[in-house]
Order: C-alpha cells, then sequence, then structure tokens
C-alpha cells in the first residue's frame, strides 16, 4: 500500500488525480491533502474528490509517518518548489505539468531526485493513451521506418478569464497545453535540431494573451510541428497526432474522445497504397479500453515505486522536454540531451 497526499489543489489535473487515486484503495492510502492558500481551499476544497481528505500544512503533510509519495498540482510556476521539498524529504513525486519556467530549478530537482534513487514522474498523461503508446512502439520497432515528420494539435476554446489567467506563463497557451504536443514530438523524432516559435495573441474580447501558437522543431531529414490554440471552436475535437515515416504513417485523431472515451487510430503502410496512392488507404486499429485519463499513468507510478520498475522516462529526457518546452515557448533555450 502507498501512502500518498497532495500538494496543492489549484491545478487543473489536481481533482482529476486525487480522483484516479482513490479508485484504487488497495495500491494507494490518500493520508492527506496540502493547501494553505484559503482562497484556493475556498474554491476546490469542497470537491466530492476530496471529502473525508484529511486538510493540513505542507510540513504537515510531509511530517505524515511513512508518507511513500506526492502528487504536485499546485500552479504550474509553483511545482518545481513544492517538489523540491518533496525530494528534500527523501519521498517520491508525481509532478503536473508544465514543471515551471525555469530549467536550473528543474535541473536542480532532477540531479537530487537521481542521487537519491526517488521516482519523478511528470503527468504527460498522453504517454499512457494506449493510441500513443502503439504508435511509439511502431516508431521504435522500426515499422514505420525512418521518421521525418510530426504534426501535432493541442487546442481547445477557452472563455476570456481562462485566457486572461494564462497571462504569467511564457509562450501564454504553447506552454499551458502545448507542452503535451512537444512532448509527444520529443518522444517520437528525440531532439530537434533547431526550434522555431511562433506566437500570436488574437486580442479578441480584449484579452492581450498569447491564444494562438505555433512551433517548429527542425531535424536532420525532418520536421516536428506544434500548434496550440485557446480560440478553436470545438478544438478538443480535433486534437491530434500524426506520425509519417518512410514506411508508414499514423494518425490518431480524435486523441482521446471525452475524458474516458477512446482514441481513434489509423494506421497506413506502404505496401497497402502501392498502386493506390490517391486513395484514402487506412486500417483502423482496434485499442485496449480506457478506464480513465490518468488510471494507467498512476498505477505504473505505484509499480515504480512497491516493484522497483524502471521509469520509462529518464531524468534527463525529462529534462530535454522541458528544454525543448521553453524554447517552442519563445525562451532563448540551448536544447540538448544532458546527462545528469
Amino acid at each position: 500500500m502507498i501512502r500518498i497526499g497532495q500538494i496543492g489543489m489549484a491545478h487543473d489535473h489536481g481533482s482529476g488525480k486525487m480522483s484516479c487515486v482513490r479508485k484504487f484503495p488497495g495500491v494507494f492510502q490518500v493520508v492527506g491533502v496540502a493547501e494553505e492558500d484559503p482562497d484556493t481551499l475556498k474554491r476546490f476544497g469542497k470537491q466530492a474528490c476530496y471529502r473525508d481528505v484529511p486538510v493540513m500544512s505542507v510540513e504537515q503533510l510531509l511530517n505524515v509517518p511513512g508518507l511513500d509519495a506526492v502528487m504536485v498540482e499546485t500552479d504550474e510556476l509553483s511545482l518545481v518548489h513544492a517538489a523540491q521539498k518533496c525530494i528534500d524529504r527523501g519521498v517520491h513525486v508525481h509532478i503536473d505539468k508544465p514543471p515551471g519556467a525555469s530549467i536550473e530549478d528543474f535541473e536542480r530537482l532532477l540531479s537530487d531526485a537521481k542521487r537519491k534513487n526517488l521516482i519523478v514522474q511528470l503527468a504527460y498523461m498522453y504517454r499512457y493513451n494506449p493510441a500513443v503508446q502503439y504508435c511509439h512502439s511502431a516508431v521504435k520497432s522500426g515499422k514505420l521506418g525512418e521518421i521525418f515528420r510530426v504534426q501535432a494539435i493541442m487546442n481547445t476554446y477557452h472563455p476570456p478569464e481562462k485566457r486572461a489567467w494564462m497571462k504569467p506563463f511564457p509562450g501564454g497557451i504553447m506552454f499551458y497545453l502545448g507542452c503535451h504536443m512537444v512532448d509527444l514530438a520529443v518522444l517520437m523524432m528525440g531532439a530537434p535540431e533547431r526550434i522555431m516559435p511562433f506566437a500570436k495573441s488574437t486580442l479578441f474580447d480584449g484579452v492581450d494573451v498569447t491564444d494562438t501558437a505555433l512551433a517548429v522543431f527542425e531535424y536532420e531529414r525532418g520536421i516536428a510541428t506544434m500548434e496550440a490554440c485557446s480560440n478553436d471552436i470545438n478544438g478538443y475535437g480535433r486534437r491530434s497526432l500524426l506520425v509519417c515515416g518512410s514506411k508508414g504513417t499514423i494518425e490518431i485523431r480524435p486523441l482521446e474522445g471525452d475524458y474516458n472515451g477512446q482514441p481513434t487510430l489509423t494506421l497506413s503502410l506502404k505496401e497497402m497504397t502501392e498502386g493506390r496512392e490517391y486513395t484514402d488507404c487506412k486500417a483502423y486499429i482496434p485499442l485496449p479500453p480506457m478506464t480513465g485519463r490518468y488510471d494507467a499513468m498512476m498505477l505504473d507510478f505505484a509499480r515504480m515505486i512497491t516493484e522497483g520498475r524502471a521509469n520509462p522516462f529518464s531524468y534527463e529526457y525529462e529534462l530535454l522536454v522541458h528544454k525543448a518546452v521553453l524554447a517552442a515557448c519563445g525562451l532563448p533555450i540551448e536544447v540538448a540531451y544532458t546527462e545528469l
């Protein structure tokens, strides 16, 4: 049984994560939630997922006897600061994303965690999406051949208040949602040679924030593009991933359906299309059912703690992804693999 707590309620995925671990009482024992901001506690504390969960300070949570792990669900710019307190106490962490705006702070956290052999799991939930996992396996096995193109779209529609809320984030919507697509591009194609960010504000409803953005990753023999937008009507329904290789193409659209829905994946192999290049040649691939948006991710986190399973996403990979995220947001970050 993993004794787990949560720091913060402000992150959009905080309540979903708490609901998820409480679905598995045989795996997780929730010992408390730490939220020290009265306004945040008032806003989120009455949600059903927090019913009967003790509310306490961060210090009290970190002093709970036998604490194994913490889910860090503060606002985005405070995540690393809170997670560092856990690492300093020798506690495994699940950190929501993106992990702040400082490469130096995040690199220190990862370096300390590696030295102490502590798990750091980033909450990029699409890594555990069955369609994305099928695609990644096809890339690694060579089924798609040499990958030369990735197109990743993470659009939605946000009301004016939500768009205004993004103002403190570097890169606005690219930081907030585009980070997911950056992760997928790096997962499929590795570290880019160059990153070109494009950011615009529509100024709709008088909100001056980067609410439509594009990033282009340049590789020796290919290109990846990441798109993120806050003003796309039915943008959620068009979230998608396209991966093209010399032997085949995979398209995932929609990327996840509703929160408990199923993604749709199509596969097109070269031998399927020969002589039919001007027709739509694709096969629909059946996928295992998703029981919840975060279930597979959090259960994998549990296996890392209880069974010693290696984290499939190394400390170095996480640092590379975050460098790419901040560069895609327009920050002057040199993107390169770094051994910690």
